[in-house]
């Protein structure tokens, strides 16, 4: 196959980077309509072997799916360009809502944004968590269901009541289930030990970024937990409210759900401390697929990788759903209970997660203009 030239793929890249509202699947989509339907730089087959293996990997699975079609579009340097053409639109637009919301003196409009659209989100992770966890208990039979629901149930617990010990429990959820299965040299990869002195080198912001980037199971919503013990909790670089808000910008601005952790960033070293960040938190993405090559797609087939996401999967969707109990005490106004309860009703019919979101952005605005509190 001819290479495209670099400049097509930072057209296409950034304008799926610029274009894609709703998450992984509008990036799925966009990809494959990109890749597969209008320019045939990747064969079906391929395509579906590659979306399978970046939900088998952790990290984002979005972000290294567009990494690999961009590699396969235009070589390793279609892969770096291409990924950063995916990544940076988004990432601009939330520095300069960062800049804005984790000033001294937040505009009102802003924080009413924020607080109509964090009252959707508490509604829209709740519904992707059950739709991940129907989906992941369809897939287990017998006692590999029950396991897996031992698996969620505990992560939904210790991310209500331990925060930063739902990582412990992921892998462990996933070493269980390769122990289980007995095929313990899978497991060697991937020592929790590694993982212990990793917190005790690297500085806390690295350490919360990197978990974003390389230890999140499960898609998007998984980092929620992730970030949120450190950045409230531990740090105290944010208020459970500035957190909160910071998801619901991440969620209504266009590309990868990650760019959240750059607000995160923004909160404990400014403009600094975002891009630090997002370097770290997308840094995985780009060193798996180059790693990985040609073999990227072929992930899906090692009975390993299956294995231990039949583990880390369940435990991911628990912390999905526990961390919708942190982001609901962080409403504080009754009418952002009416929201919630709006949105609620908006995804229950099957409108799209993104139409919830934006209304209850606008929602915020509305109440702030009619005089109602703002947190």
């Amino acid at each position: 196959m001819r290479q495209a030239p670099l400049t097509t793929v930072v057209r296409e890249w950034g304008r799926i980077g610029i274009t894609s509202f709703g998450g992984p699947p509008a990036q799925v989509a966009l990809l494959r309509e990109l890749c597969v339907e209008r320019r045939p730089w990747i064969d079906a087959r391929e395509f579906e072997d590659a979306n399978a293996a970046s939900q088998l990997l952790p990290g984002p699975g979005g972000t290294q799916l567009a990494v690999y079609c961009a590699r396969r579009a235009g070589g390793p340097a279609g892969m770096l360009v291409g990924g950063l053409a995916f990544i940076l639109p988004g990432l601009v637009i939330l520095l300069a809502i960062a800049a804005l919301a984790l000033s001294d003196s937040p505009p009102a409009w802003i924080r009413a944004v924020g607080a109509g659209g964090v009252a959707a989100v508490v509604a829209v992770v709740v519904q992707a968590g059950l739709a991940l966890g129907r989906s992941s208990l369809e897939a287990q039979h017998g006692a590999a269901r029950v396991r897996a629901a031992v698996y969620a149930v505990l992560a939904a617990a210790a991310t209500v009541a331990v925060g930063p010990g739902v990582v412990l429990v992921l892998l462990g959820s996933g070493l269980a289930e390769l122990a289980w299965r007995r095929r313990p040299g899978a497991a060697a990869s991937l020592s929790p030990a590694a993982l212990v002195l990793a917190t005790a080198t690297l500085p806390a912001l690295a350490w919360t970024a990197f978990k974003v980037g390389a230890l999140s199971y499960g898609g998007g919503f998984v980092i929620i937990p992730l970030m949120q013990a450190d950045a409230v909790d531990t740090y105290g670089w944010m208020t459970d409210s500035e957190f909160a808000n910071a998801v619901a910008y991440g969620q209504l601005t266009p590309g990868p759900v990650v760019h959240t952790v750059a607000m995160v960033g923004w909160a404990a070293a400014g403009l600094g401390g975002a891009l630090l960040a997002s370097a770290i938190a997308f840094a995985p993405s780009f060193v798996v697929v180059a790693a990985l090559g040609d073999r990227f797609g072929r992930i899906r087939q090692s009975p390993n990788a299956r294995a231990f996401l039949d583990g880390a999967g369940p435990a991911s969707v628990g912390a999905i759903l526990g961390a919708a109990v942190p982001l609901g005490q962080a409403i504080e106004e009754v009418w952002q209970w009416g929201v919630l309860a709006a949105a609620s009703a908006v995804l229950v019919v099957g409108r799209p997660a993104l139409w919830a979101l934006a209304g209850g952005a606008l929602a915020g605005v509305a109440a702030w203009l009619l005089g109602a509190p703002v947190p």
